[in-house]
């Protein structure tokens, strides 16, 4: 029997309105997913999709990504889909390439757009490879 697909979604304050757009529009592919999710990103999909079941970790600068990181280090994430707003100031931008540098090393599929993050979704249909 496959195992889901294990599935963390992260989004900057800039970008959470399009994770949530995200999620609405790809939510039957979602659905089969055990994913994660940092605080705020993790709550505003809850609302909007019911359907999924989301384990929501701490907010992204409080300790979310972080959170996050360890799980891909452990092998507990299959692949990550990080909405990033290049265009405003983090604060916790050590911890964000920290976990983008986690999925490099761990070579995890990585969505860092909505354009990308389609892709992943439809083009890997969300199966682990084990």
């Amino acid at each position: 029997m496959q195992q889901p697909f294990r599935l963390a979604l992260i989004a900057h304050d800039q970008k959470k309105d399009d994770m949530v757009a995200f999620a609405r529009a790809y939510e039957s592919l979602l659905a089969p997913c055990t994913i994660v999710a940092t605080g705020t990103t993790g709550r505003l999909i809850m609302e909007s999709c019911p359907s999924l079941q989301i384990t929501r970790v701490k907010s992204g600068p409080l300790g979310g990504d972080q959170q996050i990181g360890a799980l891909i280090a452990e092998g507990l994430i299959d692949g990550l889909i990080f909405f990033v707003d290049p265009l405003s100031p983090m604060p916790h931008d050590v911890d964000v390439k920290a976990l983008m540098r986690l999925g490099i090393v761990y070579d995890i599929p990585m969505a860092l757009n909505r354009a990308t993050a389609e892709v992943l979704v439809q083009k890997k249909g969300l199966l682990r490879a084990d």
